[in-house]
């Protein structure tokens, strides 16, 4: 029911001991690591000055994530969700800092998203339906594989572009100590038995191996930038 502040994921960038709790999110969209829209809105973007001011703005409508308007002040935002703020006409993209915390960056494409495609099921009449990493379900086709990546439309959610995983792809890492950098996909090798398939990934400066789970295409094979605004 409640998060104490030390405890809080490390995704928040906030203070830790200026006081004991920090609201929590409420049940949806990504894993753990997401963090409730008061945080964001109160510590990540400084509109208010305090939680009480936040959860007014927030019932009051004036703030849209992926361009749906979200009065839950505990609604939970994640990985390249997009913040909205129509009053202001700016718009911030959830991105990773240099020690894996999230943080809000100002961005012009905010009707695009970029998904993970983490698993994919058969649903009634044969459809093929995309399961997304932040628990997002899409109808799609066999055309698309775990693991690729698909550019969104937001907030209609029509599939715009396909990124697929395979060598030379441009990738983000997120997970793990290299959280946010990004690189080249390499190598991928499967692993036999219960340990994760791992994941070369060629950077600027080093190569990194990381499992797959912590390995998400920004960008095609012969693109020089990712689809969307990283901010880099």
């Amino acid at each position: 029911m409640h998060q104490k502040r030390l405890s809080a994921p490390k995704t928040y960038k906030i203070p830790r001991k200026v006081s004991k709790w920090v609201v929590k999110p409420s049940p949806g969209p990504h894993n753990k690591e997401a963090v409730p829209l008061l945080v964001i809105v109160r510590d990540f973007l400084e509109l208010t000055d305090t939680a009480r001011e936040a959860r007014r703005v927030i019932s009051a409508g004036e703030i849209l994530v992926d361009g749906i308007v979200r009065k839950d002040y505990k609604f939970p935002v994640g990985l390249f969700d997009v913040i909205t703020i129509p009053k202001l006409e700016k718009s911030y993209r959830i991105l990773f800092d240099e020690k894996g915390r999230y943080i809000p960056k100002e961005v012009d494409d905010a009707d695009l998203k970029l998904y993970k495609i983490v698993n994919k099921t058969i649903v009634r009449g044969g459809k093929v339906q995309l399961n997304l990493f932040d628990g997002t379900n899409l109808l799609g086709s066999n055309d698309y594989s775990t693991k690729d990546s698909i550019l969104v439309k937001i907030p209609e959610k029509e599939i715009v572009d396909h990124l697929k995983f395979e060598e030379g792809a441009l990738v983000m890492i997120t997970g793990g100590t290299h959280a946010g950098e990004i690189g080249r996909l390499k190598d991928y090798k499967v692993v036999r038995g219960s340990a994760p398939n791992l994941v070369t990934v060629e950077g600027e400066k080093r190569e990194i191996t990381t499992i797959e789970d912590y390995v998400f295409v920004v960008g095609k094979k012969d693109g020089d930038r990712p689809v969307i605004d990283l901010g880099v």
